[in-house]
Parts: C-alpha cells; sequence; structure tokens
C-alpha cells in the first residue's frame, strides 16, 4: 500500500499596527522552509499593509471577514499589542479562531491577548520576561510558568520573547511532522536551537 503524504496545514499569522517584527517574521521563517508542508498567509482586521514596530510594513493576505480556514495561527506580541487587548473584534475573532484551529500559538505579549479574550483560562503559558508581572495581572485565571522557554498545553503553545518564537515553531514543526524535519529547518536557517522548552536564560 501506498503510504499517505501528510496534508498541508495553512499557517495563518496575525498582524496588527506595531507588531514585533521578529516576533511574527521568526516563526515565518520556519514554517515557510517547507512549502510542501504549510502554507503560510497574514491576516488582520483589513487586508492590506501593517507597521511593525520597526515601521516594516508587512502585508496582510486577508482581513477577519475573509480569512479562510486556519489549521494554525500564531499571535504575535509587540507594543501595539496593548491596544489590541482592548479591541472586541480582536478579542472575539481570536476566540472564533480557537474554537476551530488545530494549535494556537503566541510569541511574547502575544499571549497577554489570548489571556484577555479568555482563551488561556486554566491553562498553562509564558510570555516575555520583561513583561511578566503585567501577564500577572492581566489574568489570575492562567497558570502563568515565569521559568520557561516556550509552554506546551493541549492545543496551546505560547513562548516567551521574541527569539523564543522560533525555537517554540520548530518545536510545533517536530510537533507535528518529526524531529528529522524540525532539525533540517533549523540547519536551514543557521539557527542552533533551544530544544529544551525548559532552558530559558532570561527567565
Amino acid at each position: 500500500m501506498t503510504q499517505e503524504s501528510p496534508r498541508k496545514r495553512r499557517a495563518g499569522v496575525l498582524l496588527f499596527e506595531r507588531f514585533e517584527t521578529l516576533d511574527a517574521c521568526g516563526p515565518m521563517e520556519m514554517f515557510g522552509t517547507l512549502p510542501g508542508d504549510f502554507e503560510l498567509l497574514t491576516v488582520a482586521r483589513e487586508s492590506g499593509p501593517v507597521a511593525s514596530v520597526h515601521g516594516v510594513r508587512v502585508y496582510a493576505d486577508y482581513g477577519f471577514a475573509d480569512c479562510p480556514p486556519l489549521d494554525i495561527l500564531l499571535v504575535p506580541g509587540g507594543i501595539g499589542s496593548r491596544k489590541e487587548l482592548k479591541d472586541p473584534a480582536v478579542l472575539d475573532w481570536l476566540r472564533a479562531q480557537y474554537a476551530a484551529v488545530e494549535l494556537m500559538t503566541s510569541v511574547c505579549t502575544g499571549a497577554l491577548l489570548l489571556a484577555a479574550a479568555g482563551i488561556l483560562d486554566g491553562k498553562r503559558a509564558t510570555s516575555n520576561k520583561r513583561v511578566f508581572d503585567e501577564a500577572l495581572a492581566l489574568s489570575g485565571k492562567v497558570m502563568w510558568i515565569r521559568h520557561a522557554r516556550w509552554v506546551e498545553d493541549g492545543n496551546l503553545v505560547t513562548s516567551s520573547g521574541v527569539s523564543a518564537g522560533m525555537d517554540m515553531a520548530l518545536a510545533v514543526i517536530e510537533r507535528l511532522l518529526g524531529s528529522e524535519k524540525a532539525e533540517f529547518v533549523a540547519q536551514n536557517a543557521e539557527y542552533l536551537w533551544n530544544r529544551d522548552p525548559d532552558n530559558d536564560p532570561f527567565a
């Protein structure tokens, strides 16, 4: 019998004004190295260019209204996430996505958005250690893990700040596709993968 090929997963990246550039682009580099396994797309409230905190404009392929079904959603952080915490449209969209996706992931203060939406209630999660007290104050319903490079709890995967998103993305690739493919991606990027989620030098 012919072995069935793994299905291609659609990985969406949420964009908002003043998102942290590497939070989004680091994991996109990792997932994008495997075009046979992942289809990448970007989404914002409305399609069009969205400026990162560094002024780099990334084009959102879709708006909330016309975003196709996703298998994976990545929520980056950045200073702009504070504004999104108070936006019902963003929080409602995140809740709807969580009900449908295979994996919901975040980098840095993206976890605060998930917490504000109630998605992390009763779950283990982490965030950027420089704003960890902010995370604790935002929600006491989340089991925040201070000493963690990334944390997996069921279909939720949250990571610490900025570069930690690349370690988390590689862990997701390993989880879904095996260590061989994850190692290939890390080698291709000439990236020293921190494979231990508890090894957090910035905690």
